[in-house]
């Protein structure tokens, strides 16, 4: 009898638990959006997806703005320093500081822009948008050029550089979760 009834409480607790994961609420929890009304004015204004770009963030900086990799990428959507001049220079913008990066704003303007201009790059193709972002352009170009990765997501596993190619299953990974999650809450 004692069993039985130790047997239905931990059916009862187990049932909770997972009603209680499945929750939406502990969903948002565990993958909480950050700068949600700078991602919208950037995603709109660059005609980005926004869930993309949440994706980027918590890929590359976990939503942490002073953020610099070892590499020396920086901020939130860890851009590397020459390749944010250059983009400051083609798109015009005028930051007010020296360490422009570490602005959430700025670098999510900078970061967006770029991931627009990838994407123009590679005709909307977000597996290939993705991967260019990490590798950059020329690389991708050149995987493809030579026929070492045709550019499609079931083939990811021919990415010939390792970190590429889990970086990009990785926010691929998020891409989906915020979209779930969020059911297209952000469009």
């Amino acid at each position: 009898m004692k069993r039985g009834r130790r047997a239905a409480g931990v059916l009862i607790v187990l049932m909770g638990v997972f009603l209680l994961i499945n929750s939406p609420l502990v969903w948002k929890w565990m993958y909480p959006i950050k700068y949600q009304s700078e991602i919208l004015e950037a995603s709109r204004r660059y005609q980005v997806d926004p869930y993309l770009i949440l994706a980027i963030i918590r890929s590359e900086s976990g939503f942490q703005p002073d953020n610099v990799s070892k590499k020396g990428a920086v901020g939130l959507m860890q851009i590397m320093p020459d390749t944010a001049e250059w983009i400051v220079e083609q798109a015009g913008f005028q930051p007010k500081r020296k360490d422009y990066l570490y602005d959430p704003e700025m670098n999510i303007n900078i970061g967006t822009w770029y991931l627009s201009f990838l994407q123009q790059r590679f005709q909307g193709d977000v597996v290939k948008t993705i991967a260019a972002y990490n590798a950059g352009p020329g690389k991708v170009n050149g995987w493809l050029t030579r026929e070492q990765w045709n550019g499609e997501r079931d083939t990811l596993e021919d990415i010939p550089f390792g970190e590429t190619r889990l970086y990009v299953q990785r926010v691929l990974y998020y891409h989906d979760r915020y979209r779930t999650i969020y059911n297209d809450d952000l469009r």
